[in-house]
């Protein structure tokens, strides 16, 4: 199986590459349109600001390679929110496969970036086939997507919004299942069996 994780300059690229070999999945670094597209699976995570990201997508054409995928893809982190209509972050429109907005946490009391662990809850994807309800998860991010009918778990912190997403064969998750353990290793394993 080919699994492609697409390079654009926007973090994390490694941590995910290391957590696919720990469960026996070969991946490679890509840019190149022709060779995601020829993937089986594609990676599409992102550590970051949103506008700087989309710049760089749209700098090497890959915010219409993205959109015009049919194998299965799954957005981590800044790649979920990227994948979003619009972002209240540099007041940046997205790539709008999910139709959901993404908005800064308001400060209410809790710490804006949420680092740490967080349960996720209200599963209804085959990518979290085998999860318990509330099972950890690890985040580090200040800006959110809503919740809406593409939300497949949730998440609460200060307020409830999309801890995953799917529509068609986009999945995404907020959090990083690179650095979330088993429950993280699972997620990456039902994302691999994914047809």
């Amino acid at each position: 199986m080919k699994i492609a994780v697409i390079d654009y300059n926007a973090g994390n690229v490694q941590s995910v590459m290391n957590a696919l070999q720990r469960i026996g999945a070969d991946s490679f670094l890509s840019d190149d349109p022709k060779l995601i597209q020829e993937a089986d699976k594609v990676i599409f995570p992102g550590v970051g600001h949103a506008a700087a990201a989309m710049q760089q997508l749209r700098n090497k054409k890959l915010d219409e390679l993205i959109v015009s995928l049919r194998q299965p893809v799954l957005g981590i982190c800044l790649g979920m929110q990227l994948l979003c209509t619009h972002s209240e972050e540099g007041d940046t429109d997205c790539l709008g496969v999910f139709d959901t907005v993404v908005k800064r946490f308001e400060p209410s009391g809790l710490k804006v970036p949420q680092v740490g662990w967080n349960t996720i809850f209200g599963y209804r994807s085959p990518l979290l086939d085998g999860l318990e309800e509330n099972e950890f998860v690890y985040c580090v991010h200040s800006y959110y997507a809503e919740t809406g009918d593409q939300t497949i778990a949730t998440t609460e912190y200060g307020l409830n919004y999309s801890a995953a997403l799917q529509k068609d064969n986009f999945y995404a998750v907020q959090f990083h299942p690179e650095k979330s353990g088993k429950v993280g290793e699972l997620i990456l394993e039902n994302f691999l069996s994914l047809v």
